[in-house]
């Protein structure tokens, strides 16, 4: 039959509970988010009868649609008529089977499943309730009258079965308190009389059965007359070992005779009170505790005592409380790049002592040479996008189990960057390695940080280390390395959205260095006058290299004189002789690498034995001493062969350089002894010899540390609340205020706290703040203004770490600018227009409310007297109006926010001309970044010296006059000269043909050496005041002339870019009897702003020149120059539009080619 599953249609809108849907968002906002896939309801233990139904429930929540699937002992179940999945994804089975292969019972999970994952419910015991026939029955028994009775039975079934007695086939009456029952089967009858014989048996009875025990007879003797005489008291059923299940009810039984009938009293070895709740005395002696729990786990005394003496006897037993397993630390749910790491942490406790196992997607983890397990913790690195799943943890035993589910998400990017390159690594000491590497070849501007992964390569299920570091280094030392210990690295590059691949791997060893310890030693004599010398290898770990030879140092206690001998790495023992008898000797021992010598072991003392004809024990066979914890020793030892009869050991101990503790006297039968109450990480010293008649044996003397208490990792406990009441108040503009309040809990010892404060939208794990502090607020100073930023807090206590804390968001004060404003401009666009233009000050969120803008003459500025413009912060420009002209302006301009103003630019001067006597427009520019001798132009003339305008005046009258003379041999030559010169001055003043093609005709009926002999010698282009120009004009309009070698230098514009095209840089503007301005680009200037021609006469259309040629009409010229932007000071600017606007005024420049006829213009300029 083929399998089915359970597909959850989402709630109606009215269905919805906001609160069973936890949302996560990725590290980077507005990537996307997801739901917890979790279960609401998971299937429980349950018990039932044979062809009863039954229903197991199974309700999930999480982003629609959900699939259930069922499996029963972990394999997947089909759909049938014996099995059937209800619409809410329950399991329900109409009719239990209890027999045979298609027996029902067993364990039973449900599989939940949707676009993000699967997950694996709890382990639900479904059980077919039964009863086994009896394991013991009551035997028959014989006792005397006023003495104790007692029957038990014992049953196997599930669930537990009540026992109930039957006295001849009828029930046993329980009026009396003489008789008592005992949970667990056992009948009790105090004072037995005699009409207490009978016939006894057991009924068993749970919800599936009723069983029956064979039958026991009880007589009852008469002891016949006369006093009893006195006995001692006697534990005749004293309380057994017991192991329960938490929550269930146990039974330690304590019956005792006695005469007089002795007082029954209970008490725990570890003097802990009894717990007098779920506690209670039954019958006459016996300790019955309901609802067990771990606390009520020990040793349980029952000590019966004669009344009125000091006689007593006690019986013990150990009760062991089994619980299911319970998390202490939970899997968190992370967002991880692509080739990154992650951990997943889990702790459990129960008894037994839980096994971890980690499930991926509902199925167990398959752990590889990326996905490790280390202990209990979950190891993925080099992460791909098929890790991307939900990760569950079980912690079970026999007890029962318990899940935490964490999802990994894997951030992908395209555009990730390669790998890094060319991994070297160097040995730089005992303990650290030079990494080095090159960036990688692709989008290495885009790295963030660096990571480097490195573990141990010797050795299997070596855990790996990880290490960040910011992208401005391409070395990192790693400096918590073990010595002589060979190691694997590779490094990966992180983006924000992504990760790059693993690099190469590459291995280096650490250096060696002096072993961190010396050897423990063990001292035995075999003869008055020799000392045995044994001791163990070195671990690695203790070792740091190779050990390459051993010094033995001896003395007496008496001598000073020290003599020493070396060994080579290969020996562990060494036999010192010639040695003096009953004498106490000092000794110590140091290791060495090819590095150098450790320090020496402390003096360890033994004493020779004594010179003696009688025959004393040999030394004991001490073992190596084990620490059992941080506070116990297990001594073992053998006797030594020999015919001396041993009456016992005495075993002595004490703490390097403290005095020894009473020595304890053992059994000869003992083998072993446990030394408790020790102090963690210290060094004892053991002595253990035989005891005879003839005197005491030789010693064994050996040495020992304790280790250090296992961490809270190894030992799970409880971990403490995390604080509440968190708050935060922002301080300033780079200080928020944290605040929390202390969790109710109990610790006496003293409590700190650890701040986190992260910016939201963080992707450099290293510009994480952490704030350690013993208050309950801290003040965390350097964040950045007016910035989003997420804080929690969590508690240290008995050296546990309590979970973060809930989060809080705040937002920094803003700060008030401290940069000016950027790339200041000031361009002269009327003779008393400037336009002032700048860009944004550099910081981040800064919000600009408003600019103000300082400007004043030099005499202005002397007085100490500015005007002052302010703009919005949206806006860039301002125009500066009413300029007088002559004066030389001084701008400058500061931000502001609403926190204050920011300081100001630099100062940028603007010249202004005289007054004209014709009107020009020319632009004139001034910024902060030009250069100190960039020539000012006012009004379309160069401001020069005298001599520079004499020469001018000069050089003017003499092309004046060969002007004159060529007109008067022109004139000489005939009619038809004149004729054709009358023409062309038609031209210049205004006359002539009119029409687009006009211009063509005449232009192609004159010769060129015409056209040239009216050219006078200018530089190109030139139009002056009074109609001087190197053009020559037809009734088209002007007529370029070919380019000269001989040119006026005085009449050429300076330019940084000499190099540009004469066709690209120049504008020319004609129109008769006016000034025309003559504007020539700079191609070195800022393009932040449109030029000036551009915001004095809007965009040119057809003055652009294509191929060398102009392009455009007469009257598309004309429309454009009435039209032409007007720029005000709103700070907003679109090449775009005024692209678009010529496009529109000049329909002629779409169909005009490279062959299109010069440029006029119209009248109206």
């Amino acid at each position: 039959m083929a399998e089915l599953g359970v597909n959850l249609k989402p709630p109606t809108p009215k269905s919805l509970n906001p609160d069973l849907f936890l949302w996560t968002l990725a590290v980077r906002p507005g990537v996307f988010c997801f739901s917890e896939l979790s279960f609401i309801t998971e299937p429980s233990d349950i018990t039932v009868i044979p062809k009863d139904p039954v229903v197991l429930n199974c309700v999930a929540h999480g982003r629609p649609p959900i699939i259930i699937r069922w499996l029963r002992n972990g394999v997947r179940l089909a759909e049938s008529e014996r099995l059937q999945f209800l619409s809410n994804g329950s399991l329900y089975i109409p009719e239990v089977r209890r027999d045979g292969e298609g027996s029902d019972g067993g364990f039973y999970q449900c599989l939940s499943q949707n676009k993000y994952g699967a997950i694996l419910s709890q382990r639900s015991c479904l059980t077919i309730a039964n009863i086994s026939p009896f394991e013991v029955q009551p035997v028959p028994l014989e006792v005397t009258e006023g003495s104790v009775a007692r029957f038990t039975c014992q049953v196997t079934s599930n669930p537990p079965a009540t026992i109930t007695w039957e006295l001849d086939q009828s029930t046993l009456p329980l009026e009396t308190d003489r008789i008592t029952v005992l949970p667990n089967g056992v009948l009790q009858i105090q004072n037995v009389q005699l009409e207490d014989a009978g016939k006894y048996r057991c009924v068993a009875t749970n919800i599936g059965n009723r069983v029956k025990s064979s039958e026991g007879t009880l007589s009852v003797v008469n002891p016949g007359a006369g006093p009893k005489p006195r006995q001692r008291p006697r534990i005749i059923a004293g309380p057994q070992n017991v192991t329960a299940s938490l929550h269930y009810t146990v039974v330690l039984e304590c019956v005792a005779t006695g005469n007089p009938r002795p007082i029954i009293s209970w008490s725990r070895a570890d003097s802990k009170p009894i717990d007098v709740y779920n506690a209670r005395v039954l019958g006459s002696g016996n300790l019955v505790i309901s609802d067990v729990k771990p606390q009520h786990g020990g040793v349980y005394l029952c000590r019966a005592t004669t009344p009125g003496t000091r006689n007593y006897t006690i019986a013990a037993a150990n009760l062991t409380v089994l619980e299911p397993p319970s998390l202490v630390e939970r899997p968190e749910s992370q967002t991880r790049p692509r080739a990154g790491t992650a951990r997943f942490m889990c702790q459990a406790q129960g008894l037994p002592p839980p096994r971890i196992t980690w499930l991926k997607n509902g199925e167990e983890v398959h752990l590889n040479g990326r996905t490790k397990m280390y202990n209990s913790k979950l190891v993925i690195t080099q992460i791909t996008p098929e890790d991307d799943a939900i990760y569950q943890c079980v912690a079970e035993n026999e007890q029962g189990s318990v899940l935490s589910l964490a999802r990994l998400i894997v951030v992908m990017s395209e555009d990730r960057p390669s790998a890094p390159r060319n991994i070297r690594a160097e040995t730089v000491s005992s303990s650290a390695i030079l990494l080095a590497w090159e960036r990688p070849i692709y989008n290495a501007d885009k790295v963030i940080a660096y990571s480097v992964h490195y573990m141990k390569a010797e050795g299997l299920n070596n855990e790996e280390y990880q290490a960040v570091i910011g992208n401005d280094t391409t070395s990192y030392i790693v400096d918590d390395l073990e010595p002589a210990w060979s190691y694997s690295f590779y490094v990966v590059a992180y983006m924000p959205m992504g990760a790059s691949r693993m690099s190469e791997q590459v291995c280096q060893r650490t250096l060696e260095d002096v072993p961190l310890r010396t050897p423990e030693l063990s001292l035995t004599s075999h003869s008055p006058t020799d000392v045995q010398v044994s001791w163990q290898p070195l671990p690695a770990k203790l070792s740091r290299g190779r050990i390459w030879a051993y010094r033995l140092s001896y003395r007496t206690a008496a001598d000073a004189t020290v003599l020493s001998v070396e060994l080579a790495q290969n020996n562990t023992q060494y036999l010192l002789g010639d040695l003096q008898s009953d004498t106490i000797y000092l000794l110590r021992i140091a290791a060495a690498t090819r590095v150098g010598w450790c320090e020496p072991s402390s003096w360890t003392s033994h004493r020779t034995p004594k010179t003696s004809s009688n025959k004393v024990p040999p030394a004991p066979l001490l073992q190596q001493l084990e620490p059992l914890n941080c506070t116990s020793i297990l001594v073992r030892w053998q006797p030594s062969p020999g015919l001396v009869v041993v009456h016992g050991y005495r075993l002595c101990y004490h703490e390097e350089g403290q005095p020894e503790q009473p020595s304890i006297q053992l059994q000869p039968e003992d083998t072993e002894y446990t030394i408790s109450g020790l102090d963690p990480r210290r060094k004892y010293h053991v002595k253990l010899l035989a005891l005879s008649l003839v005197g005491d044996g030789y010693q064994a003397d050996q040495t020992v540390s304790t280790p250090g208490c296992v961490s809270v990792r190894d030992h799970p406990v409880a971990q403490p609340p995390a604080p509440d009441h968190v708050s935060a108040v922002a301080n300033s503009s780079s200080a928020v205020y944290l605040r929390w309040s202390r969790p109710a809990f109990a610790s006496g010892k003293a409590v700190s706290y650890t701040a986190r404060c992260t910016r939201v939208g963080l992707t450099n794990a290293s510009a994480i703040r952490y704030v350690q502090t013993i208050n309950q607020s801290v003040l965390i100073q350097g964040l950045e203004p007016n910035t989003r930023y997420e804080l929690v807090t969590r508690l240290h206590a008995d050296q546990l770490s309590s979970p973060w804390s809930s989060v809080v968001h705040q937002r920094t004060l803003p700060a008030a600018p401290s940069h000016p404003p950027e790339g200041v401009r000031v361009s002269l666009i009327e003779d008393d227009t400037a336009l002032v233009s700048w860009r944004e000050p550099e910081g981040n969120n800064l919000a600009v409310t408003h600019y103000t803008i300082l400007y004043a003459s030099q005499r202005a500025w002397l007085a100490g007297h500015w005007q002052k413009l302010q703009r919005k912060g949206s806006n860039t420009m301002a125009l500066l109006e009413r300029l007088e002209p002559g004066n030389v302006y001084l701008v400058k301009i500061s931000a502001s926010n609403q926190v204050g103003d920011g300081p100001f630019s630099t100062t940028v001067e603007l010249a202004l001309g005289p007054r004209p006597t014709h009107r020009g427009k020319r632009p004139r520019h001034s910024d902060s970044g030009s250069s100190s001798d960039t020539t000012v132009f006012s009004e379309g003339l160069h401001h020069m010296d005298q001599k520079s305008m004499t020469g001018i005046m000069v050089g003017v009258c003499i092309a004046l006059t060969c002007i004159t003379i060529c007109a008067l041999i022109l004139i000489n030559k005939g009619r038809s000269r004149k004729l054709s010169i009358s023409k062309n001055i038609d031209v210049v003043n205004g006359e002539g043909p009119r029409g687009p093609h006009a211009g063509l005709a005449l232009a192609n009926e004159h010769p060129a050496e015409n056209i040239e002999a009216l050219m006078p010698m200018m530089t190109q282009h030139f139009i002056d005041g009074k109609g001087g120009s190197n053009l020559a004009f037809s009734r088209a309009g002007p007529v370029c002339g070919i380019n000269r070698s001989k040119r006026w230098q005085f009449f050429k514009r300076e330019s940084h870019n000499r190099n540009t095209s004469q066709a690209e840089n120049r504008a020319c503007l004609y129109e008769a009897g006016k000034t025309v301005l003559c504007y020539e680009d700079r191609v070195g200037t800022s393009p932040l702003q449109p030029s000036s021609l551009q915001i004095l006469f809007g965009p040119l259309g057809g003055l652009q020149s294509s191929g060398g040629s102009s392009e455009g009409s007469s009257s598309g010229t004309t429309e454009t120059s009435e039209g032409s932007h007007e720029t005000g000071d709103s700070g907003h600017y679109s090449n775009e539009e005024m692209n678009n606007e010529s496009e529109m005024s000049n329909p002629s420049t779409a169909t005009s080619g490279l062959n299109s006829r010069p440029l006029s213009f119209g009248s109206n300029i």
